[in-house]
Protein backbone atom coordinates (compact mmCIF):
# COMPACT_ATOMS: atom_id res chain seq x y z
CA UNK A 1 0.00 0.00 0.00
CA UNK A 2 1.27 3.26 -0.82
CA UNK A 3 0.41 6.80 0.23
CA UNK A 4 -0.35 8.88 -2.91
CA UNK A 5 -1.18 12.30 -3.01
CA UNK A 6 -3.37 14.31 -5.72
CA UNK A 7 -3.47 18.15 -5.86
CA UNK A 8 -1.92 20.66 -3.78
CA UNK A 9 -2.07 21.87 -0.46
CA UNK A 10 -2.89 25.19 0.19
CA UNK A 11 -1.61 27.32 3.88
CA UNK A 12 -3.82 26.41 6.95
CA UNK A 13 -3.98 22.91 5.63
CA UNK A 14 -6.99 23.67 3.19
CA UNK A 15 -6.71 21.71 0.01
CA UNK A 16 -7.58 22.52 -3.81
CA UNK A 17 -8.14 19.91 -6.11
CA UNK A 18 -8.39 16.36 -4.82
CA UNK A 19 -7.05 15.36 -1.26
CA UNK A 20 -4.44 13.47 -0.91
CA UNK A 21 -5.91 10.24 -1.31
CA UNK A 22 -4.93 6.75 0.16
CA UNK A 23 -4.93 4.13 -2.30
CA UNK A 24 -5.38 0.22 -1.73
CA UNK A 25 -4.04 -2.22 -4.47
CA UNK A 26 -6.21 -4.62 -5.52
CA UNK A 27 -3.45 -7.00 -4.53
CA UNK A 28 -3.85 -5.95 -1.12
CA UNK A 29 -7.53 -5.92 -1.34
CA UNK A 30 -7.52 -9.47 -2.48
CA UNK A 31 -5.36 -10.71 0.08
CA UNK A 32 -6.98 -9.17 2.85
CA UNK A 33 -10.70 -10.59 1.81
CA UNK A 34 -8.83 -14.17 1.24
CA UNK A 35 -7.52 -14.43 4.53
CA UNK A 36 -10.60 -13.10 6.08
CA UNK A 37 -12.83 -15.89 4.06
CA UNK A 38 -10.10 -18.51 5.61
CA UNK A 39 -11.07 -17.00 9.42
CA UNK A 40 -14.44 -17.30 8.66
CA UNK A 41 -14.36 -20.95 7.79
CA UNK A 42 -12.09 -21.65 10.18
CA UNK A 43 -11.33 -25.00 9.22
CA UNK A 44 -8.51 -27.41 9.71
CA UNK A 45 -8.74 -29.03 5.94
CA UNK A 46 -7.08 -26.77 3.36
CA UNK A 47 -9.57 -24.95 1.51
CA UNK A 48 -9.63 -25.06 -1.88
CA UNK A 49 -8.69 -21.56 -3.78
CA UNK A 50 -11.50 -21.75 -6.13
CA UNK A 51 -13.73 -21.53 -3.11
CA UNK A 52 -12.09 -18.43 -2.22
CA UNK A 53 -11.84 -17.36 -5.63
CA UNK A 54 -16.01 -17.68 -5.53
CA UNK A 55 -16.57 -16.71 -2.38
CA UNK A 56 -14.59 -13.02 -3.15
CA UNK A 57 -15.71 -12.68 -6.48
CA UNK A 58 -11.69 -12.86 -7.27
CA UNK A 59 -9.94 -13.84 -10.07
CA UNK A 60 -8.39 -17.36 -9.60
CA UNK A 61 -5.00 -16.97 -11.08
CA UNK A 62 -4.79 -13.70 -9.24
CA UNK A 63 -5.97 -15.46 -5.71
CA UNK A 64 -3.27 -18.05 -6.55
CA UNK A 65 -0.42 -15.65 -7.01
CA UNK A 66 -1.55 -13.61 -3.64
CA UNK A 67 -2.26 -16.89 -2.00
CA UNK A 68 1.83 -18.17 -2.93
CA UNK A 69 3.15 -14.69 -1.61
CA UNK A 70 1.08 -14.84 1.38
CA UNK A 71 2.50 -18.33 1.72
CA UNK A 72 6.28 -16.57 1.84
CA UNK A 73 5.13 -14.75 4.14
CA UNK A 74 4.31 -16.95 6.33
CA UNK A 75 0.50 -16.16 7.25
CA UNK A 76 -0.98 -19.53 4.88
CA UNK A 77 0.28 -22.75 4.73
CA UNK A 78 -0.69 -24.92 1.77
CA UNK A 79 -1.53 -28.36 0.52
CA UNK A 80 -0.87 -29.89 -2.84
CA UNK A 81 -3.01 -32.71 -4.35
CA UNK A 82 -6.64 -33.53 -4.28
CA UNK A 83 -7.27 -33.03 -0.85
CA UNK A 84 -5.05 -29.80 -1.15
CA UNK A 85 -5.58 -26.07 -0.32
CA UNK A 86 -5.06 -22.69 2.19
CA UNK A 87 -5.67 -22.55 5.75
CA UNK A 88 -4.05 -19.74 7.76
CA UNK A 89 -0.96 -20.27 9.46
CA UNK A 90 -1.36 -18.35 12.42
CA UNK A 91 -5.25 -18.15 14.23
CA UNK A 92 -6.85 -15.25 12.65
CA UNK A 93 -6.75 -13.46 16.10
CA UNK A 94 -2.86 -13.10 15.53
CA UNK A 95 -2.89 -11.89 11.51
CA UNK A 96 -3.03 -8.11 11.91
CA UNK A 97 -4.20 -6.27 8.51
CA UNK A 98 -0.79 -4.63 8.25
CA UNK A 99 0.96 -8.10 8.22
CA UNK A 100 -1.40 -9.11 5.30
CA UNK A 101 -0.66 -5.39 3.45
CA UNK A 102 2.94 -6.41 4.24
CA UNK A 103 2.78 -9.81 2.81
CA UNK A 104 1.73 -9.01 -0.45
CA UNK A 105 2.97 -5.35 -1.29
CA UNK A 106 5.88 -4.66 0.67
CA UNK A 107 6.19 -2.00 3.47
CA UNK A 108 2.96 -0.34 4.73
CA UNK A 109 4.12 3.18 3.08
CA UNK A 110 6.89 4.61 0.56
CA UNK A 111 7.81 7.64 -1.06
CA UNK A 112 8.85 7.22 -4.34
CA UNK A 113 9.60 3.57 -3.41
CA UNK A 114 11.48 4.03 -0.20
CA UNK A 115 10.43 4.20 3.09
CA UNK A 116 9.59 7.99 4.56
CA UNK A 117 12.58 8.29 6.65
CA UNK A 118 15.04 7.72 3.62
CA UNK A 119 13.70 10.70 1.57
CA UNK A 120 15.31 14.01 1.84
CA UNK A 121 14.15 17.45 0.88
CA UNK A 122 15.81 21.29 0.84
CA UNK A 123 14.71 23.86 1.72
CA UNK A 124 11.26 25.17 2.20
CA UNK A 125 10.26 21.22 1.73
CA UNK A 126 12.79 19.83 4.26
CA UNK A 127 9.80 18.64 7.04
CA UNK A 128 7.75 17.50 4.42
CA UNK A 129 9.40 13.70 5.63
CA UNK A 130 8.13 14.23 9.02
CA UNK A 131 4.76 14.44 7.57
CA UNK A 132 5.02 11.26 5.76
CA UNK A 133 6.44 9.66 8.81
CA UNK A 134 3.08 11.04 10.48
CA UNK A 135 1.06 9.34 7.84
CA UNK A 136 2.91 6.10 7.91
CA UNK A 137 2.42 6.26 11.42
CA UNK A 138 -1.02 6.58 11.44
CA UNK A 139 -1.88 3.88 9.25
CA UNK A 140 -0.02 1.96 11.31
CA UNK A 141 -1.93 2.94 14.04
CA UNK A 142 -5.02 1.18 12.49
CA UNK A 143 -3.87 -1.27 10.74
CA UNK A 144 -1.46 -2.96 13.16
CA UNK A 145 -4.00 -3.27 15.97
CA UNK A 146 -7.01 -4.50 13.43
CA UNK A 147 -6.65 -8.47 13.24
CA UNK A 148 -8.11 -10.59 10.51
CA UNK A 149 -10.36 -12.45 13.13
CA UNK A 150 -11.64 -8.61 14.18
CA UNK A 151 -12.60 -8.14 10.23
CA UNK A 152 -13.93 -11.70 10.17
CA UNK A 153 -16.52 -11.21 13.36
CA UNK A 154 -17.51 -7.33 12.22
CA UNK A 155 -15.76 -6.98 15.95
CA UNK A 156 -13.44 -3.88 14.96
CA UNK A 157 -11.10 -2.57 18.30
CA UNK A 158 -13.07 0.10 19.73
CA UNK A 159 -10.05 3.20 18.22
CA UNK A 160 -11.16 2.15 14.70
CA UNK A 161 -14.95 2.27 15.34
CA UNK A 162 -14.78 6.16 16.83
CA UNK A 163 -12.77 7.22 13.51
CA UNK A 164 -15.42 5.58 11.45
CA UNK A 165 -18.12 7.24 13.15
CA UNK A 166 -16.83 10.63 12.15
CA UNK A 167 -19.37 12.07 9.60
CA UNK A 168 -15.98 13.62 7.90
CA UNK A 169 -14.56 10.09 7.57
CA UNK A 170 -16.80 8.48 5.00
CA UNK A 171 -16.28 11.91 2.61
CA UNK A 172 -14.87 11.27 -0.72
CA UNK A 173 -12.49 14.12 -0.02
Amino acid sequence: MAFCGRGSIGSRGRTFGHNADMRVSAKADYALRAMIELAVLDTDRPVKGERIAQAQEIPLKFLENILGDLRHAGLVRSQRGVDGGYWLARPADEITVAEVIRGVEGPIANVRGVGPEQVEYAGSAERLRDVWIAVRANLRAVLEQVTIADVANSDLPLSVEELTSNPDAWLPH
